[in-house]
């Protein structure tokens, strides 16, 4: 292939310092014995080891007061009513140290990045362009989570990103809306859910109720099935009845670097993975940020979507429908011929393209393209949403060959009948060379995004489910090669 694509050599790898504060929940008999241990210090013991704490981690967030009172509001209810009333805000304070860990988000990852138009062009001039760069960090246990960094392409489409800041937040989570107990009564009569189990869980919940309710009533309730398996299995049908829509906002003020969207419902648990940005322009013309994402609960996949205007304000559902199945969705930016269109990779091997009515709802879907070339012979999927050009719709793919090494190719689509494909190129448009063939999974370059800039195709990638870094290639020439492909 005579395709020029440039590396920049500019690398993100992850950032060791960049930590939330999460719930450290011991059980409620080892909490109970914990927090008597705490409230059997001496005050002078208590007051100086609480100074000492403030001393050493207080400069890391906003207000770490606010978070050791959420973390003692949490498990206060171990203690009789009395005794919580007669706790002194310190004691209260100290307590809630006790059961407040540092998780750091990228220890070991920062990758599968996708970029798109900042909303906020201030500061630029005509050959310039702020960005926003979705990446999946991962931590400790494989956990998932996606962070964001603002940068600015310059007239030559290098990227220059803007400062990190000091302190990162989960921001402030509200549930969509409540569910209804008596259509949930009528959903839950359809499982295998032995009937003095399935009529606790009734008796237990109000005429509406939370998602968060019904996942703390399970808790309990399932602990009459021997089976871990089935627990989870059950606990997972169940919670994939009702709703799981959240909101998550953060304070104007903050920096796009501090916020960070981390695993909030059961289906997501161990991780918001592979989110896929694309600037979705409606019919009416308003504009609104879409990412379809991966919600991994440690045994199964559902995928979701995040909804956003201005990337303070964030909007998460679950998408449903027969097709809503497997990695790897990935929006159209726009409706074609009146409905959303979406690419997936619903059987792990093919690309399918699929039509809906319903931006939530996803019924069928049809065989768009298939392995070719050998560096692709094991799958094909996409590498972000389709870009439109001129030509037709761009679509970086991912193939994955020999040894399950993963390759970036290209197509491109019919722009009236994107289920037609025009062409597709033969060889990989970017493969890992010999400094990017090392991480936590070998051999690997993957994308879920990349835009257009000029007449250049700005290309971030990961490398091997480690760092990310970032190419570039001639549009123009990019759509010549894959036209002369077919």
């Amino acid at each position: 292939m005579k395709l020029q694509v440039n590396r920049t050599g500019i690398r993100l790898s992850p950032d060791f310092t960049k930590v939330i504060p999460r719930f450290f929940n011991t059980g409620d008999e080892r909490s109970l014995a914990l927090i008597y241990k705490v409230l059997q210090m001496p005050d002078k013991e208590a007051e100086d080891t609480l100074l000492r704490v403030f001393d050493e981690f207080s400069k890391r967030y906003r207000n770490i007061e606010v978070i050791f009172e959420k973390h003692f509001d949490l498990i206060r209810h171990l203690l009789p009513e009395k005794e919580q009333l007669t706790l002194s805000k310190q004691r209260k304070l100290l307590i809630g140290s006790y059961f407040t860990m540092e998780y750091s988000l990228e220890a070991a990852a920062l990758f599968n990045p996708s970029i798109v138009e900042d909303p906020d062009q201030s500061g630029t001039t005509a050959d310039e362009k702020n960005v926003i760069i979705s990446l999946r960090a991962t931590g400790e246990g494989h956990i998932s989570s996606l962070v964001f960094k603002r940068g600015k392409l310059d007239k030559n489409s290098m990227i220059h990103f803007e400062s990190s800041g000091r302190f990162v937040s989960e921001g402030l989570i509200t549930e969509k809306k409540r569910n209804n107990k008596a259509a949930f009564e009528e959903l839950l009569s359809h499982t295998i859910l032995p009937g003095p189990i399935r009529q606790d869980i009734l008796h237990q919940l109000h005429d509406t109720f939370s998602y968060k309710e019904l996942e703390s009533i399970l808790k309990n309730a399932l602990r009459q099935i021997d089976s871990a398996t089935e627990r989870n299995k059950l606990k997972y049908d169940i919670l994939s009845m009702v709703n799981t829509s959240y909101e998550v906002n953060f304070p104007a003020d903050s920096l796009i670097t501090e916020r960070v969207i981390f695993p909030v419902t059961f289906t997501e648990k161990n991780g918001i993975e592979d989110a896929r940005f694309v600037k979705f322009t409606a019919e009416d013309g308003t504009v609104r940020y879409i990412a379809t994402y991966t919600a991994y609960d440690g045994s199964f996949i559902l995928p979701h979507l995040i909804e956003t205007k201005d990337f303070l304000r964030f909007k998460i559902s679950a998408l449903h429908g027969k097709a809503a199945i497997n990695k790897g969705m990935a929006l159209f930016p726009r409706k074609v011929n009146g409905q959303y269109v979406m690419l997936a990779r619903i059987d792990g091997i093919n690309n399918y393209i699929m039509f809906s009515d319903d931006l939530y709802l996803w019924e069928t879907a049809t065989l768009l393209q298939h392995p070719q070339s050998p560096w692709e012979f094991v799958q094909i999927g996409n590498g972000g949403s389709p870009i439109e050009t001129e030509q037709g719709w761009l679509v970086i793919t991912h193939g994955v060959g020999p040894m399950r090494k993963y390759c970036l190719g290209a197509s491109l689509l019919d722009l009236n009948d994107p289920s037609k494909e025009l062409g597709r190129l033969k060889e990989p448009l970017l493969m890992p060379n010999e400094e990017e063939r090392h991480g936590y999974v070998p051999n690997v370059v993957y994308s879920c995004g990349s835009f257009i800039h000029g007449d250049t195709l700005f290309l971030p990638y990961a490398v091997s489910d480690h760092a990310t870094s970032f190419a570039t290639v001639s549009l123009s020439g990019l759509l010549d090669e894959i036209m002369s492909s077919r």
